[in-house]
């Protein structure tokens, strides 16, 4: 696949080279293993398994110069090829009533602070001057059963989530539902959702109004957004913990009218699916990164490591899908992607599997791995999301509790606003 990349991209080298292209893109994604590493460090690793093997010493000037020949255009490719759902139609927790369920949403990550870089990204304002690093945002369409990214795109901040969104417009599909937070809910982007086939299920803020069009039997009532027909459920939902009890109101619109084939109680939870995507950008900011900075000091280079670090999720997260497709009694949320990005660093520094074997093993170490040690059944969310690494110690939300509560949840539909 490397390979087909680089000729596709016409990247391949011109000459023999110490550093070969197609070494330059595993570097790449070496890199993302091991993020809080130089360069130099970053090539250890990846020949510390060739004992015996006369092996290139590279200076950090070569490995600049050889990453900035090869660029971003063959790690976009390769995320062109492997970007997608990879799940199957009896995979569970990925399938509701016959749609893929999928979510869309935002993040920023910073990168560093130098001249080419404060050029095409912008510092966040806020109080006590402002953050220490410029960001970019980040626009993911995520599969919410297994994790895995169908689209991203990415670029300064200066340009909002509504911006970005119709660029993921292309990877969506009739057979798809997408799961949107209020910021998505524009008459515009839900339209041209609504256009691609995809049905949309998403958050509008309790006091918009829309026009009452007719009552159904499952509480929700029909409107429309722009000249698109939805559904729209009003609901009350009540958390209680050891803690006490939480309250609040939520107005969700879809585009699936029919409260017959698809009832509002259970459109309630599976809007809860929509988290999933914050915990995949969990993945790949902490768990992956462990909240650091972006390495590259030019555009160019920033868009080269994104491109490679989102390859590198994807290829971790197929891995994960591929071995619990082996097991059907094991849901993919109890896929460990900490036990997948360790044992793929180890890996890496043996050099495993350098000399490929006739055998195709589609579970492979990493797959074994995450089986032999699945987690424990996915605890139910009862918590907001907060900043828990504020930019700055004034700005800090106080103590985090990260204790786990054993919540019963209640759900009341609430009836149409209107005589």
């Amino acid at each position: 696949m490397v390979d087909e990349a680089l000729t596709q991209t016409g990247r391949v080298q011109a000459r023999v080279r110490d550093l070969p292209s197609r070494v330059v893109v595993y570097l790449l994604l070496a890199g993302c293993l091991f993020p809080g590493l130089g360069w130099r460090q970053v090539w250890r690793r990846l020949t510390a398994g060739l004992e015996g093997l006369t092996v290139a010493d590279p200076t950090g000037g070569a490995l600049a110069q050889a990453r900035r020949r090869v660029g971003a255009d063959p790690l976009r490719w390769l995320f062109d090829l492997l970007r997608g759902p990879a799940a199957g139609i009896g995979t569970a927790g990925v399938w509701w009533r016959g749609l893929l369920v999928c979510a869309i949403d935002g993040t920023t990550m910073a990168v560093p602070d130098s001249p080419a870089n404060l050029a095409e990204f912008t510092k966040h304002r806020c109080n006590n001057g402002g953050s220490g690093y410029p960001a970019l945002r980040l626009l993911v369409l995520v599969s919410c059963g297994t994790r895995t990214v169908l689209d991203a795109v990415f670029g300064p901040t200066t340009d909002g989530e509504t911006t970005y969104a119709p660029r993921l417009l292309r990877s969506l599909r009739e057979g798809m539902i997408v799961l949107l937070d209020r910021n998505f809910a524009a008459q515009t982007l839900v339209t041209a959702m609504a256009k691609t086939g995809a049905h949309v299920l998403v958050r509008v803020k309790s006091g918009r109004r829309l026009p009452v069009l007719g009552r159904c039997g499952d509480g929700s009532y029909l409107s429309a957004i722009g000249a698109v027909p939805v559904r729209v459920i009003d609901c009350e939902i009540t958390i209680t913990t050891a803690t006490g009890r939480r309250t609040g109101l939520y107005r969700l619109a879809t585009t699936l009218t029919d409260h017959q084939t698809h009832p509002a109680a259970e459109l309630i939870t599976l809007y809860h699916q929509r988290w999933e995507i914050e915990t995949a950008y969990l993945e790949i900011k902490s768990t992956t990164l462990g909240g650091r900075v972006l390495r590259a000091r030019t555009p160019s280079g920033i868009a080269q490591e994104v491109y490679a670090l989102l390859v590198t999720y994807q290829v971790l997260r197929l891995a994960m899908a591929d071995a619990t497709a082996t097991r059907p009694d094991i849901d993919p949320d109890r896929a460990s992607f900490t036990t997948a990005l360790n044992t793929a660093r180890d890996l890496v520094i043996q050099a495993a599997g350098v000399i490929a074997d006739t055998v195709i093993d589609l579970v492979g170490t990493i797959g074994r791995r995450i089986l032999a040690d699945p987690m424990p059944d996915r605890r139910i969310r009862t918590r907001p999301r907060v900043v828990k690494r504020a930019i700055s110690k004034y700005n800090a939300k106080g103590a985090i509790d990260r204790t786990s509560y054993k919540a019963t949840i209640n759900i009341d539909i609430l009836s149409a606003p209107g005589p």
